[in-house]
């Protein structure tokens, strides 16, 4: 297909909402022209609904607010579908995604999906609120707070999460790999949408151009390009692209990426309609580049990025290295509804080069590597200092914060032990706090300011470090 078309195609990630990915406005009015005399000849069906509006408006016990109703029955016909991708906007909601596409916006800078009604984290954006005070993908909200998200709207939860900078939300989340849920307190604060990141990784005498894209926005594509041609005047001998914990965005961001790496032998993504028929879209480039490509991937990474890693490696036969991704397949029709509210319906599936459908299954990377007990830490959360012969999940959590820097304890488990008092006297000691062996809020906030920092090390980012040397060797 001619690469114009293409522009119609988008994939959106809202800051607290569910990332999608987006058909232009255009085809589906195009739709519901050729069908309007149709549509005419099936209004009778809507005597129903309509009887029902006049019914509850005029006769309810109490006076209804007429913009409440017919919101509330644009989402219970949305409801009906079990798609947690098809979903109504009101006015606000919609501007705030729009927003969320900008260059910066305010809130927690967190990507929330449903998955078999449940609130999920799909990711937290580097550098965020949200990631800064421990927030990590697969964590599934209970409640925002103190009240439950149970059998609540996904964007009345995005609205309660989202605010202004300076100004605290507390969410209650549960986490696969602790028993009891987690409540984490979040300031909120603007979040810059600088969205590509690029370096030189140096092994030997090698020079390994490395380029993180953590979402797709508006101007991701021009500072990948300006990233990119400023690695490859470096004399770079390979490349590493980083989408691990990168939530999505506009698929024409993706696109212009994808088709410096792609050559036209293959499609690099395929729309498929409810009826089995597929467009497919090529890239115009006739010669792949001079040096080996590597993709890193996670569970963090869905939507937009997952084309993206799904192009290279069955496009161009590319490795992906890292955890099994996300897993969202869909495309989406954005509707605007003349009064500032908008209906994103899925209308689609995107499908791989070789036709494959990611949907709730993720793609697999080609080398599987899990990160150390470091990256899988938890937020401390210290009401009353911890000390000896203490015995609760916050101690167990300490500890595994100590074990992962390397401070020796000899359990686990939660007993605040001898040997974690000792282990705690020689962090204190290390970072010049107070040598009390006692866990206050100081010590704890310097324990996870410790994590944060040893998380930005390459020598401990496992893999990338294998990235590296599968470039190099």
């Amino acid at each position: 297909m001619n690469r114009k078309w293409l522009a119609v195609y988008i994939a959106g990630s809202l800051i607290a909402g569910s990332g999608m990915t987006y058909m232009g406005i255009t085809v589906l009015e195009k739709r519901q022209e050729k069908h309007a005399i149709g549509h005419t000849m099936e209004t009778n069906s809507l005597y129903k609904l309509d009887k029902a509006y006049q019914l509850i408006l005029q006769n309810y016990v109490e006076n209804v607010d007429k913009q409440k109703l017919e919101d509330g029955a644009i989402r219970g016909m949305l409801a009906t579908l079990e798609d947690p991708y098809s979903v109504y906007m009101d006015q606000e909601a919609a501007k705030q995604f729009e927003q969320a596409l900008g260059s910066s916006f305010e809130g927690i800078g967190a990507e929330i999906s449903i998955e078999d009604d449940k609130m999920i984290i799909v990711s937290p954006i580097k550098g965020s609120p949200a990631e800064k005070a421990g927030i990590k993908p697969q964590d599934q909200i209970i409640s925002v707070d103190g009240e439950t998200v149970e059998g609540k709207d996904l964007n009345d939860v995005i609205g309660k999460i989202r605010g202004e900078k300076g100004t605290k939300v507390e969410l209650e989340i549960k986490r696969t790999t602790v028993d009891k849920p987690l409540k984490v307190k979040i300031v909120r604060d603007e979040v810059p949408q600088i969205t590509v990141y690029s370096d030189i990784k140096k092994d030997g005498g090698e020079k390994i151009g490395y380029i993180e894209v953590t979402s797709f926005s508006k101007d991701t594509a021009s500072e990948f390009d300006k990233a990119l041609s400023s690695l490859e005047k470096k004399g770079i001998s390979g490349l590493i692209l980083d989408v691990r914990g990168n939530p999505g965005g506009l698929l024409t961001s993706v696109n212009a990426i994808v088709e410096q790496f792609l050559t036209d032998s293959k499609p690099y993504v395929q729309i498929e309609n409810r009826n089995g028929n597929r467009e497919q879209f090529y890239s115009d480039l006739s010669k792949e580049k001079a040096y080996p490509v590597v993709v890193l991937i996670d569970n963090g990474s869905a939507s937009a990025s997952e084309i993206l890693a799904a192009a290279l490696k069955e496009g161009a036969d590319y490795p992906l290295i890292g955890e099994n991704s996300f897993g969202k397949g869909t495309v989406q029709q954005p509707i605007d509804m003349d009064d500032g509210s908008e209906i994103k319906l899925t209308v689609s599936k995107w499908l791989t080069p070789d036709g494959n459908w990611i949907h709730k299954q993720g793609i697999k990377p080609t080398i599987e590597v899990k990160q150390t007990d470091l990256y899988h830490t938890h937020p401390l959360q210290i009401v009353d200092s911890l000390k000896m012969e203490d015995n609760d999940e916050q101690v167990q959590y300490a500890q595994e914060i100590l074990t992962s820097l390397g401070f020796t304890t000899d359990r686990q488990d939660g007993y605040f032990s001898p040997q974690t008092e000792v282990a705690v006297r020689a962090f204190q000691e290390k970072n010049a706090l107070e040598v009390t062996g006692v866990i206050d809020q100081k010590t704890a906030a310097k324990m996870e300011e410790s994590v944060r920092l040893e998380k930005q090390k390459d020598e401990n980012d496992i893999q990338l470090q294998t990235a590296i040397r599968y470039i190099v060797h």
